[in-house]
């Protein structure tokens, strides 16, 4: 994976999904002219453009192409040319209907939308081959070409086909899996209800049954689903290497956990040569901002650190949720550069220009339906701008002072059927232990819970109900190793195939933590209970509590009330040079800060009292400099103080003994030395 992204001419990249075929070609001419005027140095092409360069099987024409192109390159422009094979054409479908996904119910889709694509029908598998080959032929040494963009998008709008053709997929992935039919059956229990398969031939998808049906298979079909789109994106890839060395490939990534919940990204991170990422801001009432971080965070994670690519955003509203405002004056630049904090080397959107016709056509743009005398356009100009004076960033490295643990096969394991409460929301913990570490300003990466962690002074498992043996070792190696470590409820429960860890609960993590949990005893609908510290401090839970025995740790909030009164509520264990923290009941945003605090004051990260809540601030370091970040989500001026003086890149002016920070504003900071 390389280090930095794409470069345009100045430096960090900038632009946008651009769709030519949308429009006629004397728009082209001014298309051109504002994207110079904007400060556009890179666009997206050929996405859905399947059906216009193959209009027929066989039949290829690419002179709007090269056309468009040219154009762009004599202009200074380059291009992240797609693969067009997230939108088959209409012919395809009409010799092919068996390409089309089939649900759970049994249900085949029809063509119309997008996505719809069963990722294992071997005609789709040639007809996608056949198509980047013809395009990789001819533009795989033009010199506009800065980047790949294979597919679009991934595990959107659909994932997992249930048809016959995946059955049989899924029995040859099983038997390169396990290697036997013993193996699949000792590891999905089969034993139960009499599900044990005598060949492999008997076994199907976990299609809809009158109950619930095997967790363990349900899962493994998740893994496999995963698997085999990512073996599509693995092919189209290495046809791009052979044709077209040397350039990066690509896919435009979902990692938000608002967004995709059907990938697994640490795989695919392994596979791209550049991690990049599409993210929409979602208007549920939370604070937009702090998803937003989160999934920057998340996706230089997957990135392993490395810079990555904001392939999509928006540059106001959306058009796909149940209400979508506009992005209030200066967000936009604000939202764009929060991704450029985190990692980001510059700031892409989709789209270009706004849609006429189709579904998107309300969805915002670069350059809007009202056109270039608005707000938007001019703060689309004015971002071009500040993203040239940052054009020292790049190749720079976000720092962080803390860790989250997630992993997508145990949030999948998870939502399965037949838990002990539907209140536990694996993604509402990640958010909330996020929002927490948001709150007292610390940067966070996420890692895989097998992952080296010894750089993390505090590390964070929100929610991680699968949990591998080697998981259970590498964080009890960690906090003997002087870490300090956080662990919520329901935590450690089951091995990778959905099993229960013998012994008592919470399985994996009993040794760090110092414990077990006799039961589970969640709460009913509205119902909190109270835990209180030794000098009287009351705190409050809900949707969960256990009957937690301490075998070590010491016990530091106690419940309050409810079944499990007068016992362990928050606990913490001190093993080798490090510490141990659990919380065995959901709790409120205030209360969860309380116990974070006091983590964190274990872990010696001193607390940040001086900036104001919804202040964020960030730091990027590499070889060219330091640099802070500093971003006010709020309508108040602040104060930022500095870890020493600098020149402010944005405005030119020299920040000594703090930084001045107008309400709604971004400063960035060169640090001297």
């Amino acid at each position: 994976m390389p280090d930095t992204a794409p470069e345009g001419p100045d430096g960090l990249v900038y632009g946008g999904d651009y769709n030519p075929e949308q429009w006629p070609e004397e728009v082209w001419q001014e298309d051109v002219r504002l994207m110079r005027e904007a400060g556009v140095t890179l666009v997206s092409l050929g996405i859905f453009s399947w059906a216009l360069l193959e209009p027929e099987p066989g039949r290829h024409d690419f002179g709007w192409l090269d056309r468009i192109i040219a154009l762009l390159y004599e202009n200074g422009i380059r291009i992240d040319l797609a693969t067009p094979t997230v939108a088959p054409p209409a012919w395809f479908y009409r010799a092919h209907p068996d390409a089309l996904p089939v649900s759970r119910d049994g249900m085949r889709h029809a063509f119309g939308s997008r996505g719809a694509i069963c990722h294992s029908s071997p005609a789709y598998r040639a007809a996608a081959a056949a198509i980047t080959e013809k395009i990789a032929e001819r533009y795989g040494g033009h010199p506009a070409l800065a980047l790949w963009h294979v597919h679009n998008e991934y595990g959107v709008p659909v994932s997992a086909c249930y048809c016959d053709t995946c059955a049989a997929h899924f029995r040859r992935w099983l038997r390169t899996t396990y290697g036997t039919l013993d193996a699949v059956n000792a590891a999905w229990g089969t034993a139960f209800w009499g599900q044990r398969y005598g060949s492999f031939e008997e076994i199907q998808p976990p299609r809809t049954t009158p109950t619930t049906g095997n967790p363990a298979q349900r899962l493994d079909y998740a893994r496999f689903a995963d698997a085999t789109m990512r073996e599509n994106f693995v092919r189209e890839r290495d046809i791009l290497h052979r044709l077209s060395p040397g350039v990066p490939v690509t896919t435009n990534f979902m990692t938000a956990l608002s967004q995709c919940d059907t990938v697994d990204y640490w795989a695919w991170g392994r596979e791209v040569d550049l991690v990049s990422n599409d993210h929409y801001l979602i208007t549920d009432g939370r604070r937009t901002h702090v998803n937003l971080a989160m999934a920057a965070d998340l996706t230089r994670s997957v990135a392993g650190g490395a810079p990555w690519l904001l392939l999509e955003h928006s540059t106001s509203g959306v058009s796909w949720q149940p209400r979508n405002p506009a992005k209030a004056p200066g967000q936009l630049a604000r939202n764009s550069l929060a991704h450029v904090a985190r990692g980001s080397e510059g700031a892409m959107f989709f789209q270009w220009r706004q849609s006429r016709r189709g579904a998107e056509k309300f969805h915002s743009a670069m350059v809007p339906h009202a056109g270039t005398d608005s707000r938007v356009w001019r703060e689309v100009v004015r971002l071009g701008a500040d993203l040239t004076s940052l054009a020292p960033l790049r190749g720079t490295r976000t720092v962080a002072e803390a860790a989250v643990l997630w992993d997508w096969q145990s949030w999948w394991a998870q939502r399965l059927e037949w838990r002990p409460s539907e209140d536990h929301d694996a993604r509402e913990r990640a958010d909330s232990f996020y929002e927490a570490l948001y709150d007292r300003h610390l940067t966070v990466d996420f890692a895989h819970p097998e992952a080296d962690l010894a750089r993390y002074p505090l590390v964070v498992v929100p929610a991680l109900y699968l949990a591998t043996e080697a998981a259970g070792d590498n964080l009890r190696r960690y906090v003997e190793g002087g870490g300090t470590l956080v662990v919520s409820y329901f935590s450690g429960i089951v091995d990778e195939h959905d099993a229960v860890h013998p012994g008592p609960h919470p399985g994996a993590f009993r040794d760090v933590l110092g414990l077990t949990v006799e039961e589970f005893s969640p709460l009913g609908e509205g119902e909190k209970v109270r835990i209180a510290a030794a000098d009287g401090e009351e705190l409050t839970g809900d949707v969960w509590t256990e009957f937690v025995v301490p075998r070590g740790a010491e016990t530091v909030w106690t419940y309050v009330d409810g079944l499990t009164a007068e016992r362990p509520a928050v606990t913490r264990h001190r093993l080798g040079r490090g510490t141990a923290w659990y919380l065995s009941t959901r709790l409120d945003a205030a209360s969860l800060g309380t116990i974070l605090g006091a983590a964190a004051e274990d872990a010696g990260l001193p607390p940040r009292d001086s900036l104001p809540r919804d202040v964020e601030v960030v730091r990027r370091s590499g070889e060219s400099g330091s640099y802070v970040f500093a971003l006010n989500h709020t309508g108040t001026d602040a104060k930022v103080p500095l870890p020493a003086d600098g020149i402010e890149l944005l405005t030119g002016e020299r920040a000594a003994g703090g930084l001045a920070l107008p309400a709604g504003a971004v400063r960035v900071v060169r640090l001297d030395g």
